[in-house]
């Protein structure tokens, strides 16, 4: 487990935003504008991810090495994908594109 400072909502408020927290779920709005690059963060839980607007994007892992860059893929994900993802390590979001990026994260607490 990651410390406590490195949760989205404690490293990386600016970007995060609480839409709705129990002891089961959090439900995350992230919100990143073209140019800004999100602080090193994780998400210590799995999620259910879905797409509201994106734009190309480069994330990092907490040594700075890329680990995606969508401007090397076809296109980054269109609104309205859903995905699964696990829990995630320490990473930063840089917003390389000329939109805006937002995201509902579905955050399960319980196993």
């Amino acid at each position: 487990m990651y410390p406590d400072s490195l949760d989205a909502m404690a490293a990386a408020p600016e970007s995060h935003r609480v839409l709705f927290e129990n002891y089961d779920v959090r439900v995350l709005e992230t919100t990143i504008h073209p140019g800004e690059t999100v602080p090193l963060h994780t998400h210590r839980w799995p999620s259910v991810l879905y797409i509201l607007a994106t734009a190309h994007h480069v994330r990092r892992d907490d040594e700075g090495s890329v680990i995606s860059d969508t401007r090397t893929a076809a296109a980054p994900p269109e609104p309205g994908t859903t995905m699964w993802l696990t829990a995630r390590p320490p990473h930063t979001v840089e917003n390389v594109g000329d939109s805006e990026i937002r995201l509902l994260n579905v955050e399960l607490k319980k196993p």
